[in-house]
């Protein structure tokens, strides 16, 4: 298979990208800004310029997107727009945009997390977006075309994120990105449409 992975160069992107191309696939890997091809997933022109240059393929994989962390108290409007217009309709955007580049039967695959169903303090941002994407996941499955499918992994606090995210998480058993990216696999590989694959201890 021909696989693009977008967020390729971030801590799940890379293990995802890694353990695809052990597999035997053809992996193309896009960042924002590192990678073999960037693109900016908040602006249609950016990931419509990289789906031209890439060309057809039977997965995509996301594994981008940002989120806003703070208190509700202090947080305004447009900080909680930051997580709707990068992980939220960044994702959206790559499967809108992406189902006109896949093969017949090819997948969809977004990133969401555990504070959907878990949320933490400061994380209210987080929690809403996540459980956009799966509710978007769950919609879009069901009107998908040409045998295509879309899932989301939902994975919990990496090992590899604790310096950056830890204190969000108190007490949170943490899941190396190895691990998290057989869900991947299991998504792009699998039949199954509409699920949303957790990895959380």
């Amino acid at each position: 298979m021909k696989i693009l992975v977008v967020g390729a160069t971030g801590a799940i992107g890379s293990a995802v990208a890694g353990v695809l191309a052990e597999r035997g696939h053809e992996v193309v890997r896009a960042g924002r800004t590192r990678g073999e091809l960037q693109v900016d997933i908040t602006n249609d022109a950016s990931v419509q310029a990289l789906y031209a240059v890439v060309g057809r393929v039977d997965a995509i994989v996301s594994a981008a997107g940002g989120l806003f962390f703070g208190p509700l108290a202090e947080m305004r409007p447009a900080d909680f727009n930051i997580g709707l217009q990068d992980k939220l309709l960044g994702q959206v955007r790559l499967a809108l945009l992406g189902q006109q580049v896949l093969a017949d039967g090819g997948s969809i695959t977004l990133t969401t997390g555990v504070a959907a169903d878990d949320p933490v303090r400061g994380g209210a941002n987080a929690a809403a977006v996540n459980a956009a994407v799966e509710g978007f996941v769950k919609g879009a499955a069901i009107e998908l075309t040409r045998g295509l499918r879309v899932n989301a992994v939902s994975p919990t606090l990496l090992t590899e994120s604790v310096a950056a995210y830890g204190a969000f998480f108190p007490g949170v058993e943490t899941v190396p990105a190895a691990r998290v990216a057989l869900a991947y696999v299991r998504s792009v590989e699998g039949p199954l449409t509409g699920r949303v694959f957790r990895v959380w201890q």
